[in-house]
C-alpha cells in the first residue's frame, strides 16, 4: 500500500474547533479486492468523527477511497489503513470507522476500529 493514498486526502479548516459535534460520513460503495482469491470485496464505510482544527474534504476522500479498488487487502487491514491515514491528515478529535463488507460464502464482516486523541490537540 502507497503513501500517495494519503497524499489525496485534503482538508478545510473547522470553524467551530471550541465546540464539540459529529460528522458522520456513508461511504455505501466501497470496494477493494481479496487478497487471497483476487474475487472484490464490497462494503459500506461509516466515519463517525469529531473534528479537530480540521475537517476531511468529501471530494478527495471519495477519491482516495477510490484508489482501493485494486489493492489486494484483507479487511482488517484496510479497514485499520483507511483509519490511520484520516487520522494523519485531519488530526481529530475522536473518530469511528466502521466497516460492514458484504457477504462472501455465507459469512458477513464488520470491523470496527476507533481513534480517540489523548494529548489533547
Amino acid at each position: 500500500m502507497e503513501d500517495r493514498f494519503r497524499e489525496m486526502l485534503e482538508t478545510f479548516e473547522n470553524h467551530f474547533p471550541g465546540r464539540d459535534y459529529l460528522i458522520e460520513i456513508h461511504c455505501p460503495e466501497f470496494t477493494s479486492v481479496c487478497p487471497k482469491t483476487g474475487q472484490p470485496d464490497f462494503g459500506a464505510l461509516t466515519f463517525i468523527y469529531t473534528p479537530g482544527m480540521k475537517c476531511v474534504e468529501l471530494k478527495s476522500l471519495k477519491l482516495y477511497l477510490q484508489q482501493f479498488r485494486n489493492e489486494g487487502i484483507f479487511y482488517e487491514h484496510v479497514t485499520n489503513r483507511i483509519l490511520d491515514d484520516l487520522v494523519s491528515v485531519v488530526q481529530p478529535k475522536r473518530m469511528t470507522l466502521v466497516a460492514k463488507f458484504t457477504p462472501r460464502g455465507g459469512i458477513t464482516t464488520t470491523v470496527t476500529t476507533v481513534y480517540e486523541d489523548t494529548h489533547g490537540r
